[in-house]
């Protein structure tokens, strides 16, 4: 590999595929494929190196490309030419991240620490009503901490209430300020985007706050505040932009209504306030609108939670009800209109019913939509770097290593077709994205073959059942993960399940002798399996 140019891993049971003579035979010089006698050992050999378990395995100048498609992929979008020609160092980055939320922070710092140069790109476009906030993505600043926050504030309001039953009497009013409560969340978040800022400062991460778009499939062109452009390549680029609001594309919708990227640092108490929309975030923001005391009506389509457990999410529409909010039922919104302007004004809502020609208006001093979001990823360039996005919502497709179908740009977090959409999930798959590419593995995987004694004299599914054994390198080898395929694999599984809760470690397991014969003793050794029950396998430590 060291002295070739371009080299190609095939492994067949008899016949080279590029050129069709046996393996016992070299190829013809003019192709370029490596057919190796010992096809196993390699094949062991390369999935510890790459992680990939088919062939062909292909290097370009010592960097592993992939398989046939990627290599057909990289061809496409220029990087195959780019690493033939060893133009691979001449980038500004090793990694640009588009976007500073959750998933864009934590694998911009997990790259830095493994020795990469990163750059994060980070920009708010303000909303209508001009809100903007600081680096940390939506759950820092405009969704779950201010919302829980926010929450924390209805509760007090709650505890205050039962207080006088369990004795403690006050005579004064209680009211809440608005402002306060406002100020307060916000200086907090504040201090969070500035404690981000400096932990990208402190991992050499640099970050520039301007809006990134692609030009070129290595090339982005960055736009600040002010309207200054600047170009920057790297070899490689994360998507992590993240989602915004959805609005309703009725007349007035813009003009006047708000969304969860306005109401938390709302200036103003928003006063007697319509929500529309039954997603999680409509419910929630209802909820503790009406827990400080507020007039809530809750405009809905259809019905509540969608996706969700239904009996759950009638029961959480009961429990509201009985605590003040009221339901509009089979409404939608069709026209917002401006009676007095204020903070609070005084707005017109123009309904339609989904099961009849009936038509409703209200008066409100706040709309807040909340009907959905949408993936930010159709201002990016995208359609120039040649990534394939979803038209109908604007989603990317991901394989399970986050890889778009460019090779050298990923996505994680919200933006993914058909994902989960949590802050934990963003964290985590950025961290582990970082280390796949960069070589940073804090697992160790070991796995083995097992013929279970039952099976023997039948002589069913031989080497057909397996256990693997996943351990935190960083943690003393502790067992952070255990699999198993094959019989009684309950009985199995509940055993080390007890063990992992006492926090065992691989070593310790090793040193655990095995009730023989039964198949929960493959977990005793994985790496020298000598019984006449289970078949004999070579360690296999593999980087995830």
């Amino acid at each position: 590999m060291h002295n070739s140019e371009v080299v190609q891993y095939w492994r067949m049971k008899s016949r080279c595929v590029e050129c069709m003579v046996s393996i016992q035979k070299p190829c013809e010089p003019k192709h370029k494929p490596f057919c190796p006698e010992d096809g196993t050992n390699y094949q062991e050999m390369l999935l510890e190196m790459t992680g990939q378990k088919t062939v062909p395995n292909v290097f370009i100048n010592k960097t592993h490309l992939g398989g046939c498609d990627k290599t057909m992929q990289a061809h496409k979008d220029g990087s195959l030419q780019q690493l033939l020609t060893g133009d691979n160092e001449a980038y500004d980055y090793d990694l640009i991240v588009i976007g500073g939320g959750s998933g864009g922070l934590a694998c911009s710092k997990e790259a830095a620490m493994l020795g990469k140069k990163v750059m994060v790109l980070d920009y708010v476009v303000p909303t209508p009503k001009g809100t903007s906030w600081g680096l940390g993505g939506t759950c820092v600043n405009v969704g779950c901490i201010p919302k829980k926050l926010m929450h924390q504030t209805a509760l007090l309001g709650t505890a205050m209430q039962d207080a006088r039953k369990f004795g403690w009497e006050f005579e004064e009013t209680v009211k809440h300020n608005w402002e306060t409560m406002k100020t307060a969340v916000n200086n907090y978040i504040g201090s969070l985007n500035w404690g981000y800022r400096v932990a990208l400062r402190d991992k050499n991460v640099n970050y520039v706050n301007a809006y990134a778009e692609f030009i070129e499939p290595h090339k982005i062109k960055a736009t600040n505040k002010r309207g200054k452009e600047t170009l920057y390549t790297a070899a490689k680029f994360v998507l992590a932009t993240g989602e915004r609001p959805r609005y309703l594309g009725i007349p007035g919708d813009k003009e006047y209504c708000i969304t969860s990227d306005d109401l938390f640092s709302l200036s103003y108490c928003p006063g007697k306030t319509l929500v529309i929309g039954a997603s999680y975030v409509a419910l929630e923001c209802g909820g503790f609108l009406a827990g400080l005391g507020l007039d809530v009506t809750v405009m809905v389509r259809s019905i509540l939670l969608r996706g969700f457990d239904q009996d759950m999410a009638n029961r959480a529409g009961e429990h509201m009800e009985e605590h003040g909010v009221k339901f509009l039922r089979k409404y939608v919104p069709v026209k917002v209109e401006e009676l007095e302007a204020g903070t609070p004004g005084r707005l017109k809502v123009t309904a339609k019913s989904t099961e009849s020609d009936e038509i409703i208006e209200g008066e409100y001093n706040t709309v807040l939509i909340a009907v959905g979001r949408d993936a930010c990823t159709d201002k990016i360039g995208l359609d120039k770097a040649g990534v394939k996005v979803n038209p109908k919502n604007g989603k990317i497709p991901v394989n399970d290593e986050e890889q778009t179908n460019v090779p050298h740009i990923y996505a994680i977090g919200d933006i993914l077709e058909g994902k989960w959409e949590l802050t934990p999930v963003a964290i985590q798959a950025g961290k582990l994205l970082a280390r796949r590419l960069y070589g940073g593995s804090k697992l160790k995987v070991y796995h083995s073959l097992l013929w279970p004694l039952e099976f023997t004299v039948p002589g069913r599914d031989n080497n057909r059942c397996y256990s693997k054994i996943i351990c935190n390198k960083l943690d003393n080898d502790r067992v952070i993960g255990f699999h198993y395929l094959g019989p009684n694999a309950g009985e199995v599984t509940q055993g080390f399940g007890v063990a992992m809760k006492c926090g065992a470690t691989k070593e310790q397991l090793d040193n655990t002798i095995g009730i023989h014969p039964t198949c929960a003793e493959v977990g005793t050794d994985t790496t020298t399996l000598t019984t006449p029950l289970q078949v004999q396998q070579k360690l296999m430590e593999v980087s995830n």
